[in-house]
């Protein structure tokens, strides 16, 4: 049967086909055209339902919820234990930068380089690092209050803060009239029952006006720039886009898009979410900055910073039922009016635009009035009523103890994370820290009733040596302590009693007295170990070919020693060591810091004794010390491998010109800043006179000076002068002479100031002052480098070669200081400066609590330096798509001691306390093990003295008195009491008192340290 083709549309083609015998036959196949008449009807039909089904979505949003709930279902993370690739921090937004989400990818290096390593991080789905990629917001429940959080180490809190301070915590705490104001005047579908997958996001009406309003405006037409914003895009709009503003059609595609899904994701169906939306934007919304506040958010913080009004108040007030609307009533609601208006301009209309303000209030009550939102009593109520703003003082805490241990965690926040401290607070970061709160606020607390003068008593501080009764208040206290872990050493206790933020232990510069003598101990038996080090292996016959200077007293007895005791071991020498006897005679004077100087001991019982150096060391005796700095300093000075020796011998090494160019340069400095603080503040005029008052005024010297600073003056000009300035009269042939030989700058500075009777540098200065009135220190020092060579030729000219041997003496005696500045920041010294003097070994180049109890730090962990410990985790972002945890590892110490070494000293820090000056504490904290440590007390006060050495003035500074201890084999720290001002003169007390103070604390320590709560972290 032949097949029958009969195609649909059109007439029919050709068709061939083959009968059996394989020949076509054709035949021609036609259909009748059908009719296109129903076209205009299909697509009318097409369009009607297409309108349908729009006006549909737009009544009711469904299709949208479903496809968007769907899609935001994808949108998710997972909080991971190893690092992400694939979290797109966001880089906009004032919400992401105040949290510190923008900030968090950029901290990794820092903190790593700080010994941080990441233990935890989320992790995006592919959906959601896509949607990030395209520059929306991640949908997820934002945080209404954030801030920072500091923990100790059982994570109780030691301070929160939350920013906005004050928030409503449901929804159900804000009154219903206050929602229906803002969705009133804000976004009025937004609390539509009947709508329940009503997208919050777009408002078709003010959507449609807004787009034709930009349309207008981009033809050249004049329109309003009203937007279609919704609450919900306002909120997208403050918290994350850039600056916080809408500034382009992408930024507004962004915020809807990004609303629309944050709407979906829970559920299609948005009345939760709705209401969530407004509870969030009434807590979070910008209300300008207040003074006297600052930066105000949400309208809770609003009522408060700009009219004082508590918002729970205010919330109860909207609730009250007409009969009991009163003016108070009226008020409340016109302050909540103003925050929902001013919302819009807000330092504006919160500012300098106040009656706008409350015209557009007055207008909105007619509105609201009319509209049936508020009842007649409630709209008099108002309308009666006016704004009074106030500006609120500022908001402190009074103080408490918690704040030194909260103020030391945020003292290494900050430059941690590189951020200012007002920045610090408003991270969305909870910080744990090493410190124990509990032992820290009884330490505290001890330390405070020490100086109420029954419980001074009590604790046996009353006494020789110590205090009277009226003194104990006057005496503050401060204990660091840390404890060894296999993390490292951690910080358990840091606290004082002054009522400041000031840090006594961390932030002070103290002149701690004979604590200095651990420091040049521990530098004298690293000088012995780096010797055996280097010569313990020589052969006899090498030792005794060596060349030492005369000077170098330590190398000549190390080198003695080891020709007597072929293969003496370390450990051995360094007993020999602490045998080394120094005399405690004070008659002698000592050369130092460029002058002559002379030191005492504490007990003149001392000045006839030749102790040893381990003897000096449990005593504390002075002069002994004083002697082994001096041979210390020599040994830099004069070892073999310095050039000290070859200078001071060889008057022609060409390299003495270089040191004597040295000096010149640093005391021709000293001179002139010493000048440039007598004159700076005077007028030309009080300059001269002040200069001439500082010696004998007779003509030649007057004109001297006048003619250095006006070497152009006539003859005339100069008798004028030197008539005023002198009663002597002067002839005209002396006048001659004077102008010709003294004007147009013909001598040189130190021949003019010669004959002017002054220092050069003075006369100099004067004069550049004179021409440069606002010149600083900095210009000063720069434009003088010449005149002050110019000041000391006459060092490489004079044939006293003595006279250059002091000098560069006190040059070479400069470098030693910065050779053992080096030794001692090793060890945790913490300033950038010593004092060039002797004066070091008894505390005059000032030290901290903190910086000894790291030094006591390397000393019990066998000579190994491990960077102090405060902090255990930081944790940023929680129950965020960009939470991170970062915890401290286990850090790897650096060798900076020696362990035989470092063993010795614990060994002489234990006979301190056996038979020393901390005797006291001989058998407390027997149940720790061992216990160690160095006293030391600090006297510091400025006198003055005269030409033949007489003392003419006397004032007192402070007086400190420092115990640094250890206790057992993992605790140890510092304890320091001190007294600050004139007052300290009246003081006597030694170090006595803190040993004191701490064999009190025993039944306080002891049973805390031996328990050992703080648990650590694994590394």
């Amino acid at each position: 049967m032949s097949p029958r083709i009969e195609p649909k549309f059109g007439s029919a083609p050709l068709l061939k086909r083959k009968d059996f015998s394989g020949h076509a036959d054709e035949r021609s196949v036609t259909r009748a055209k059908p009719s296109r008449r129903w076209w205009p009807w299909l697509m009318m039909v097409a369009l009607l339902l297409t309108g349908v089904l729009i006006w549909q979505e737009i009544k009711t949003s469904f299709y949208q919820a479903t496809i968007l709930h769907a899609y935001g279902q994808r949108l998710t993370y997972t909080l991971q234990s190893t690092p992400s690739d694939n979290v797109i921090y966001p880089r906009n937004g004032p919400y992401n930068l105040q949290r510190g989400y923008s900030k968090i990818g950029t901290w990794q290096p820092q903190l790593t380089e700080q010994g941080f390593v990441l233990a935890r991080q989320t992790q995006f789905s592919d959906a959601l690092q896509r949607f990030s990629a395209l520059g929306f917001y991640p949908p997820y429940p934002e945080k209404q209050q954030t801030g920072l959080v500091l923990e100790d180490c059982r994570n109780e809190i030691l301070f929160q803060f939350q920013y906005p301070q004050r928030h409503y915590q449901t929804i159900d705490d804000i009154a219903p009239l206050m929602q229906q104001l803002l969705a009133y005047i804000e976004n009025k579908s937004l609390l539509d029952a009947q709508s329940p997958y009503h997208n919050p996001a777009i408002e078709w009406p003010r959507l449609g006006v807004a787009l034709f309003n930009q349309l207008k405006q981009q033809v050249g037409g004049d329109s309003a720039s009203g937007g279609g914003s919704t609450l919900a895009t306002q909120l997208e709009k403050y918290r994350h886009s850039p600056a916080g503003r809408t500034n382009s059609l992408k930024d507004k595609f962004h915020q809807m898009v990004s609303a629309s899904v944050r709407a979906y994701q829970q559920s299609p169906v948005t009345i939760k979410q709705r209401q969530q939306l407004l509870h969030h934007y009434i807590n979070t919304v910008p209300l300008a900055a207040a003074p006297g506040f600052g930066e105000v958010h949400g309208m809770a913080d609003g009522l408060w910073a700009w009219f004082g009004a508590d918002y729970q108040h205010v919330s109860q007030l909207l609730m009250q039922s007409p009969d009991h609307i009163n003016e108070e009533t009226g008020l409340a609601l016109r302050q909540v009016l103003a925050l929902i208006i001013a919302q819009r301009r807000p330092s504006y209309y919160l500012l300098q635009g106040r009656e706008s303000l409350e015209q557009f209030i007055d207008a909105y009550l007619q509105l609201l009035a009319s509209d049936g939102v508020i009842n007649a009593s409630l709209y008099n109520a108002a309308t009666n009523t006016s704004l009074q703003f106030i500006t609120p003082g500022w908001q402190g805490t009074p103080f408490n103890q918690d704040q030194k241990a909260t103020t030391l965690v945020r003292q290494q926040l900050t430059p941690l994370l590189g951020l200012a401290p007002y920045e610090l607070e408003r991270l969305d970061l909870t910080a744990q820290s090493t410190l124990d709160i509990r032992l820290q606020r009884q330490v505290s607390q001890f330390l405070q009733t020490l100086r109420q003068p029954e419980h001074a008593s009590t604790h046996h501080l009353v006494g020789h040596r110590l205090l009277s009764k009226s003194q104990a208040e006057q005496v503050h206290y401060s204990l660091v302590l840390y404890q060894r872990t296999e993390q490292g050493p951690q910080l358990r206790v840091q606290t004082d009693t002054s009522e400041r933020a000031f840090d006594l232990n961390d932030q002070s510069k103290l002149e701690l007295g004979s604590t200095a003598k651990l420091r040049v101990l521990a530098t004298y038996l690293e000088i012995i170990a780096e010797l055996y080090q280097r010569y313990g292996d020589e052969p006899t016959e090498q030792l005794q070919l060596l060349d030492i200077a005369a000077q170098d007293k330590l190398s000549r007895w190390l080198i003695d020693q080891l020709l007597v005791q072929p293969g003496v071991d370390l450990d051995t020498l360094l007993d020999q060591a602490l045998q080394r006897r120094y005399s405690a005679n004070p008659s002698e004077s000592f050369f130092t810091g460029g002058g002559l100087h002379s030191f005492s001991n504490f007990m003149a019982a001392d000045n006839q004794r030749e102790p040893t150096i381990l003897e000096a060391t449990q005593e504390s005796i002075n002069l002994p010390f004083v002697r082994l700095l001096a041979d210390i300093i020599n040994y830099s000075i004069y070892h073999k491998d310095t050039q000290g020796h070859h200078l001071m011998e060889n008057d022609d090494d060409n390299r003495r010109a270089l040191y004597l160019a040295n000096f010149a340069d640093r005391e021709g400095a000293d001179y002139l800043q010493q000048f440039w603080r007598k004159h700076r503040s005077l007028q030309p005029e009080q300059r001269l006179q002040l200069l001439l008052q500082s010696q004998h005024q007779r003509p030649a010297r007057v004109a001297a000076v006048y003619l250095w600073m006006e070497p152009n003056a006539t003859e005339q000009q100069l008798y004028r002068f030197i008539e005023q300035y002198t009663s002597t009269a002067v002839s005209d042939a002396e006048l001659r002479r004077l102008h010709q030989n003294l004007s147009g700058r013909q001598l040189s500075l130190p021949d003019q100031a010669y004959a002017a009777r002054v220092h050069p540098l003075e006369l100099w200065l004067v004069g550049y002052l004179n021409k440069h009135p606002n010149s600083s220190w900095v210009d000063i020092l720069t434009h003088s480098k010449q005149q002050r060579q110019d000041v000391y030729q006459w060092l490489f000219r004079t044939r006293h070669r003595s006279a250059r041997d002091n000098r560069i003496g006190i040059m070479l005696e400069i470098e030693a200081f910065w050779d053992l500045h080096y030794r001692w920041q090793q060890l945790g010294y913490p300033f950038d400066y010593l004092v060039p003097s002797l004066a070091t070994a008894l505390g005059s180049s000032g030290d901290r609590p903190a910086a000894l109890t790291d030094l006591m730090s390397v000393i019990i962990n066998d000579g190994v330096r491990f960077p102090p410990q405060r902090l255990e985790q930081l944790r940023f972002a929680e129950q965020t798509p960009y939470e991170t945890h970062w915890h401290y590892a286990a850090p790897q110490g650096v060798r900076v001691m020696e362990p035989e070494v470092a063993r010795k000293l614990q060994w002489v820090l234990s006979e301190v306390v056996r038979d020393g000056t901390a005797r006291r504490l001989q058998g407390a904290y027997q149940q720790l093990g061992i216990t160690g440590g160095k006293t030391g007390t600090g006297d510091n006060r400025i006198t003055t003295v005269d030409q033949r050495g007489q003392r003419v003035n006397h004032q007192a500074i402070n007086r400190t008195a420092t115990f640094v201890f250890f206790l057992g084999e993992n605790y140890y720290g510092t304890i320091t009491a001190y007294v600050a001002g004139a007052d300290s003169e009246q003081f006597s007390f030694t170090s006595a008192l803190p040993v004191q103070v701490m064999k009190s604390m025993e039944p306080l320590l002891q049973p805390h340290l031996l328990q050992q709560e703080c648990p650590t972290l694994p590394p």
